[in-house]
C-alpha cells in the first residue's frame, strides 16, 4: 500500500466553519476517486490518501488537480521510532546521491506531542547516518534534497514534494456560467473561478458554418480540461448563426462585435436561470481588445441580469499564456480555428460605446426571437474530471 499525503492551506484559516471547508474537500477527493479503493482521511491540517501501486496514477491526477491543497507527496511510513526514522532518511539519501545529488537538509515537524523528540531533534537525529557516512553533505540553505518528517499517527517521509494548487476546494463559492470560447482567455477565468470554490457551467456559441466542426471540437476539450479542477462540468453549445447575421444585417458596422456581446448577455442570463447558476464570468482584461474598453465592457455588463465576473480584468498577457500553460489548455487554445466572436469583425469599431446607444441599437435589431430559438436549441455535452460522459 502506498501513502499520500496532501497540505492543507487556506482552509487553515477558517474559523467556525472550517468543517464545511473539509468536508467539501474530502467530498471532491472521492469524486476523483470513485473508480479507485483508495481509503481517504483528513486529519490535523492533512489529507490522506492510501492506494494500490496499480492506483498512483489515478492518485497523483486527483492531486495534481485538486484545488485546496498547497502540496502533496507520495510517502514512505514508518512506526513512530528514531531508529526506523535513521534507516528510511539512510536510504533515501542513497537514492538521491546515486541520481547525482551531494547536498540535503531535513524538514521535521512533530504532530504528536507524546514523541519524546521535538522537531530540532528530530532533524538532527535523522541526518546523523547520512552525515556519519559521508553520504551526503548538509546545506541548510540551498540544498539539492529536502527530506521531510512528519511524526504524526505514524511517520511520514518524503523527499519529492509538489506544489498545488491551493484556492478553495469546488462547491464551497456558489456556481458560475462560463462563456467559453477557443481562446486562450476564458479557459482561464473559469480555472481563477474554480480556484475560489465556485462550480462552473460552460456556454458556448457556434456559429455553423462560418465557425467549423473543429472549432468545436476544439471548445469541447477545453471544457474537458476545466472538469478536471472543477470536478464536474457542462458545456452548453449554443448555435448562433441566424443571431449572428441578423447583427452583420441590421447593426452598424463599427457596433457588430458589441452587439454580440449584448445577445451573448442575454442568452446567459437564460441560461443562468434554467441551470441555476449565481454569476456569469467572461475571460475579459480591460484593454486588451476593442470590445474591452471600460466603456465597452460597462455596455455588456449594463445586459447582464446577474452579477458578471471578470477574473482576469487586471492580468496581461503573459500572464494569461502562464496559467493556461499550467493548466494545460495553452496547446489547445492555440490551434488555428476561429470562434464567432472573429467572425465579421469590423475593421473599425467602436471604441467607447455608450449604454444609450447600445440600447437603441439593440432595439433596432429585434432580434429577441432569435435570441430564444438559439437557447432553446441549445445542445449539452457533460464532462467529468477531464473526460466526456456519454449518458
Amino acid at each position: 500500500m502506498t501513502t499520500f499525503l496532501g497540505k492543507i492551506g487556506e482552509l487553515s484559516l477558517k474559523g467556525s466553519n472550517i468543517k464545511s471547508f473539509e468536508n467539501q474537500l474530502l467530498y471532491n477527493t472521492r469524486q476523483y476517486l470513485k473508480q479507485t479503493n483508495a481509503k481517504i482521511a483528513l486529519r490535523a491540517g492533512r489529507l490522506y490518501i492510501t492506494c494500490e501501486e496499480d492506483e498512483e496514477k489515478d492518485v497523483e491526477y486527483a492531486l495534481s488537480h485538486l484545488l485546496g491543497i498547497t502540496g502533496w507527496a507520495k510517502t514512505i511510513t514508518t512506526e513512530k521510532n528514531i531508529d526506523e526514522i535513521q534507516k528510511c532518511i539512510k536510504n533515501m539519501a542513497l537514492l538521491s546521491a546515486k541520481e547525482g545529488k551531494k547536498t540535503f537538509k531535513i524538514e521535521a515537524k512533530r504532530q504528536d506531542k507524546r514523541f519524546p523528540l521535538n522537531s530540532y531533534q528530530i532533524a538532527c537525529e535523522a541526518a546523523s547516518l547520512v552525515f556519519d557516512e559521508k553520504i551526503m553533505e548538509v546545506d541548510v540553505h540551498k540544498p539539492d534534497v529536502t527530506f521531510y518528517v512528519e511524526v504524526r499517527d505514524k511517520v511520514y517521509i518524503y523527499s519529492d514534494a509538489k506544489k498545488a494548487l491551493r484556492g478553495l476546494p469546488v462547491g464551497t463559492s456558489n456556481k458560475g456560467l462560463l462563456l467559453l470560447s477557443g481562446g486562450l482567455d476564458s479557459p482561464v477565468a473559469g480555472y481563477r473561478m474554480a480556484r475560489r470554490g465556485m462550480k462552473i457551467e460552460c456556454c458556448y456559441f457556434h456559429s455553423y458554418p462560418y465557425t467549423s466542426i473543429e472549432a468545436q471540437k476544439k471548445v469541447e476539450d477545453l471544457a474537458a480540461r476545466i472538469s478536471g479542477y472543477s470536478i464536474t462540468s457542462y458545456l452548453n453549445i449554443i448555435p448562433f448563426t441566424e443571431v449572428q447575421m441578423k447583427i452583420k444585417e441590421k447593426s452598424p458596422a463599427d457596433w457588430t462585435t458589441l452587439m454580440l456581446r449584448v445577445c451573448m448577455m442575454k442568452v446567459a442570463n437564460m441560461l443562468c436561470h434554467r441551470v441555476h447558476a449565481d454569476c456569469i464570468i467572461t475571460g475579459e482584461s480591460l484593454g486588451q481588445v476593442a470590445s474591452q474598453t471600460l466603456e465597452n465592457m460597462s455596455v455588456t455588463e449594463h445586459f447582464a441580469s446577474y452579477p458578471l465576473l471578470r477574473p482576469l480584468s487586471g492580468m496581461d498577457k503573459e500572464e494569461i499564456i502562464r496559467d493556461a500553460v499550467l493548466i494545460d489548455t495553452y496547446n489547445t487554445s492555440i490551434l488555428p480555428y476561429e470562434d464567432c466572436c472573429v467572425l465579421f469583425s469590423p475593421k473599425h469599431p467602436v471604441l467607447r460605446g455608450r449604454i444609450e446607444d447600445a440600447e437603441r441599437i439593440y432595439k433596432e435589431l429585434e432580434i429577441d426571437t432569435l435570441i430564444q430559438e438559439a437557447f432553446e436549441k441549445r445542445d449539452v455535452k457533460h464532462f467529468f474530471c477531464g473526460k466526456e460522459i456519454t449518458e
